[in-house]
Order: C-alpha cells, then structure tokens, then sequence
C-alpha cells in the first residue's frame, strides 16, 4: 500500500472520531452543574480539527464520501457550539 493512502485512512478514521468524541463528551456533560463554556470550547476545537483532518485526508486518499461525512458531521457540531454560544450571549442579563 502506498504510504500517503495510509495516512488518509487514519485521517479520515480521526475525522470521524472527532464527532464520536464530541457526541461523548455531550453526553457526559450534561445536567444542572454542566460548565456549559468548557463544553463549546469542546466542541468547538474537537470540530475544527475533524474539519482539518477531513481535509487533509481526502487530499491524501482522495476518497470523497469520507470526505463528505467528515465535514458534515463536524459541521453539525460546529453549528450546534455556535447555537449554544448564541444562546448563551441571549440568556444572560
């Protein structure tokens, strides 16, 4: 196998995990005593670096339906820390 289709697998196996993270971490953080600023910066850079990794996987593997679902699923996180913080800015005084 060559080496820079290697690369992308793990990439793209890291891109997908990054949002399998993120739905992890959602769970755990969860309740009344939640710091919920912890949890959008969570989100926030888990997503970006999936966003990254996708990237940088389909340029290396060329394959485009991981491509695909790697910027979808970190793009749904992503939206959802932007709508948090959004409601955030909203809720307080």
């Amino acid at each position: 196998m060559d080496k820079r289709k290697i690369v992308g697998r793990v990439l793209d196996a890291a891109s997908i995990t990054t949002v399998l993270i993120s739905i992890l971490v959602f769970y755990t953080l969860r309740g009344p005593n939640a710091d919920i600023y912890v949890g959008i910066t969570i989100f926030s850079i888990l997503s970006i670096l999936g966003i990254l990794f996708a990237i940088i996987s389909w340029l290396m593997s060329k394959r485009l339906i991981l491509l695909i679902i790697g910027l979808l699923g970190n793009g749904f996180v992503l939206a959802y820390a932007y709508f948090l913080l959004l409601a955030m800015g909203i809720g307080e005084p």
